[in-house]
């Protein structure tokens, strides 16, 4: 079962320690282009956790001015705006705990004809869903169960950056790695899935610890203020 109660602060120091002893042997590898280095600044300042407006439009400009297109510039966006599912991951478990806790045991009974053929469909045996429950135990299970209707949107939505291929994956897995190690949000399952992925496609530690270095100098969010022209 998922822990419910809450723990200790996860440091932005706590992050790249944990970085550190995933790379382990992993060789240095090529630096970061100044291309990737801007759509992973742009990333980090765009992702909702951050949300900072300045910093997102000074990313795009040295993006654009560095020779990124504008497909990769907005499937960057896309791409971070996925941080959104986090509240899913962290939250269906915790719901499914608590029905537990309370006695639901409709929770733990076989999966219904309908939800199991949804995730034979989705999740199959890939090894990548494997990986994935490692990381967030129960919670594919725990959204299958309380929403189909959510867990195919859910695997709908995260791969449109996928389909859309204006990033390279490797890339993609920075930038999703990096937004996850922001110190207004370091959501270390994340940050491990995302780290390892990027591995697997290519990325060195040398990629990896600057992409993180951008990702710590990601500034705290400060509130987006209303429209311009808006009327209360």
């Amino acid at each position: 079962m998922t822990p419910v109660g809450t723990q200790g602060a996860i440091t932005v120091a706590d992050v790249r320690a944990e970085a550190l002893a995933l790379l382990g042997s992993v060789p240095d590898g090529d630096d970061l282009d100044p291309v990737t280095a801007e759509l992973i600044r742009l990333a980090v300042h765009a992702a909702v956790t951050t949300l900072h407006n300045d910093g997102t439009d000074a990313a795009i400009r040295t993006a654009l001015d560095a020779g990124a297109t504008a497909a990769q510039v907005h499937e960057t966006l896309v791409v971070v705006s996925g941080l959104g599912v986090h509240s899913l991951m962290e939250g269906s478990r915790r719901v499914a705990d608590i029905l537990r806790e309370r006695g639901d045991a409709a929770l733990d009974e076989p999966l219904d004809e309908g939800r199991a053929m949804l995730r034979s469909r989705m999740q199959g045996d890939d090894p990548y869903w494997i990986d994935f429950e490692r990381e967030v135990p129960g919670f594919l299970d725990a959204l299958l169960r309380l929403s189909p209707e959510a867990y195919e949107a859910f695997f709908a939505y995260t791969a449109v950056p996928w389909r859309t291929g204006a990033l390279r994956g490797r890339v993609k897995e920075l930038m999703s790695m990096a937004s996850d190690a922001t110190p207004t949000h370091r959501y270390l399952p994340g940050m491990r899935i995302h780290l390892a992925n990027a591995v697997r496609l290519g990325a060195g530690r040398t990629a990896v610890l600057y992409a993180l270095d951008i990702a710590a100098a990601a500034p705290l969010h400060s509130g987006i203020p209303r429209a311009v022209g808006f009327e209360a």
